[in-house]
């Protein structure tokens, strides 16, 4: 196989861009396990009684995930995240006014293989949501099982990211005068591994917990699409029915996360590794579609609102995908 070389003349800007990236791809991937380790072993070195005190701390803080997390402003406006932003580039785009007087529940497809978009527009200031949005707060949901790792749980809570089960976002959704918004990667780990270039599988069909969810505290539902966010990693193939397929899916089961084998490229080449492609991603946040709290839905009115979610995020994808370049007669596919 030829490798195909980055030019040693790389622009500065580009090269702060990639360490961005690194950084993130690298705490998405390792260093949840690092801190795990590194929390073990300090118990057996002369530093031990930081992991002494930092077991005490976990004690009384274990619940401040699932009760609004701990964003720290500071961080999420780091000059780090501009980098990032540009290396693909991330662009957030407007197509409605939400009136900050109310919550929401904001559904973001596809979730991609390790959600740039997501990442970089509703965790971090670096889109400009908070002056297109002005008034409200994002929190975005991600899998309990890492906020179990020590120190890292802290890192991921200064992002505003908080655990993707009904209690946590509850605690935010019943904040009365509104302005909060959370937002949930409906397809969750198991899209992750539909995540390839030029596919539009929707992991939708049977979802319908943030649906009703938002129908118990009468949160407004807003359909998110991310152009691109399938197309910055490559993924072997592993079509529904085959041997791959099955193995992952029975881990994802077992396990709680799932293990796309993704490659894209590195970091002085452009032939194989794990960073991302330098390709664009586009997060279009739809129109809010209103809803009439209702603690006790009936079956017929959450499959009535499910399918008016489905209908409109098809809309929002028909309508934009023309300025991303994807062919007239592509249309999601919900699964």
């Amino acid at each position: 196989m030829k490798i195909d070389f980055a030019p040693l003349q790389t622009p500065l800007h580009r090269r702060l861009q990639t360490a961005a990236v690194l950084q993130w791809v690298f705490s998405f991937l390792g260093l949840a396990p690092t801190c795990i380790l590194l929390f073990f072993y300090l118990l057996f070195t002369r530093f031990w009684l930081i992991s002494v005190l930092y077991a005490v701390w976990w004690f009384f803080d274990y619940d401040t995930p699932s009760r609004g997390g701990r964003r720290v402003p500071f961080l999420c406006g780091l000059k780090i995240w501009d980098y990032m932003r540009d290396y693909f580039p991330v662009k957030l785009v407007k197509t409605a006014d939400l009136d900050p007087r109310h919550n929401y529940v904001m559904g973001f497809h596809p979730h991609g293989v390790l959600v740039a978009g997501a990442f970089t527009n509703f965790c971090t200031y670096s889109t400009g949501f908070k002056q297109l949005f002005p008034g409200l707060t994002t929190c975005l949901l991600m899998l309990p099982l890492w906020f179990r790792a020590p120190f890292f749980r802290d890192y991921i809570m200064c992002a505003g990211l908080i655990p993707s089960d009904k209690e946590s976002a509850s605690y935010h959704l019943r904040k009365r005068g509104g302005g909060n918004a959370v937002v949930i990667a409906v397809g969750g780990a198991p899209e992750a591994l539909d995540a390839h270039p030029g596919g539009y599988d929707v992991l939708l069909a049977n979802k319908k917990g943030f649906i009703k969810m938002a129908m118990e505290h009468g949160a407004h539902l807003v359909p998110v699409f991310s152009f691109g966010e399938n197309e910055v990693y490559d993924q072997v193939g592993n079509k529904r029915g085959t041997w791959l397929r099955s193995t992952q899916e029975r881990l994802q089961s077992i396990m709680g996360i799932s293990l796309p084998l993704f490659h894209a490229r590195g970091i002085f080449q452009y032939s194989f590794g794990l960073m991302p492609y330098r390709k664009p991603i586009s997060t279009v946040v739809g129109r809010p579609i209103r809803v009439q709290r209702k603690e006790k839905p009936t079956a017929e009115e959450l499959d009535a609102l499910h399918q008016l979610y489905m209908d409109e995020l098809s809309n929002l994808f028909d309508e934009h995908k023309g300025n991303y370049g994807i062919d007239k007669d592509t249309h999601l596919n919900f699964v």
